[in-house]
């Protein structure tokens, strides 16, 4: 049983970035998250996210897709390049390639609008924020373990506090759920994961998610690889079982290119 003291809750303080257009929508949001003790900010302009974010950095990113300017789409994929905010996506168009675009340009979680439920999306925001202060406080004592596990002799380096990895010493731009994935695989190289085991470590109870979704994760993390292993794949798949992490201090580093050119989230 679980000591009493030992309880991992959503931040009472959390700072949510609502982007959305339609005012009742953006008006309803924001009275259930204010419910739950959250401050919420609210964008109804594409091209104000950016800006909104850089000048101070919320704690979660509830985006909507349909917006004049820049659309949710083009304003993942920005965020991708500077921050790794956790962004729900909220949209009217439910369909699985949708979901799975949204998570291909960073996303970390996507929620139909049809049929909307604000009591979801707050269910959805408190495992979002739960997990990543779960991560953050699992890390801190962790610090002095996870420093010996990367050595200065490992290509690969994981830095858990700081929520970012580096090879060869140049930083991957990496979602947090690619971070994740990332460090599931490098714990066991040449262990064999069905993609059923790594959503579980992906994943949350509130999350309806699909084998596919593992597989955009792993395609993304695969091309952020890529430049440092040429033709060689780090992840590879093992057809009809799942995906298997190789030891990349043993690959070859790649041959007449000492600066490398990670691909944008």
């Amino acid at each position: 049983m679980r000591p009493p003291d030992f309880e991992f809750r959503a931040p009472v303080s959390a700072d949510i970035l609502i982007v959305e257009d339609e005012p009742k929508m953006a008006e309803l949001l924001q009275k259930y998250l204010a419910a739950c003790g959250y401050t919420t900010r609210h964008v109804a302009h594409g091209d104000a996210v950016l800006s909104a974010v850089q000048q101070q950095r919320p704690d979660l990113v509830l985006l909507d897709i349909m917006l004049p300017g820049l659309d949710g789409w083009q304003i993942c994929q920005a965020l991708r390049r500077f921050t790794d905010v956790p962004i729900l996506m909220l949209t009217a168009r439910a369909e699985e390639e949708d979901r799975l675009r949204g998570l291909e340009l960073g996303a970390d979680d996507y929620l139909s609008k049809n049929p909307f439920s604000p009591r979801e999306v707050v269910a959805r925001v408190k495992a979002m924020l739960r997990r990543s202060r779960r991560e953050q406080q699992v890390a801190e004592p962790l610090a002095a373990a996870a420093a010996i596990t990367t050595t200065s002799a490992s290509r690969l380096q994981i830095d858990e506090q700081r929520h970012q990895a580096s090879i060869d010493g140049e930083l991957l731009t990496l979602t947090p759920l690619e971070l994740r994935l990332l460090k599931t695989f490098a714990a066991a190289p040449g262990q064999v994961y069905s993609r059923e085991q790594l959503l579980n470590h992906l994943h949350d109870t509130y999350r309806a998610v699909t084998d596919r979704a593992v597989d955009t994760h792993i395609k993304n993390l695969r091309r952020k690889l890529q430049p440092f292993f040429g033709e060689i794949n780090a992840i590879q798949s093992i057809y009809g079982v799942g995906y298997v992490f190789a030891d990349i201090d043993q690959l070859p580093q790649q041959a007449g290119d000492a600066t490398h050119t990670t691909p944008p989230a």
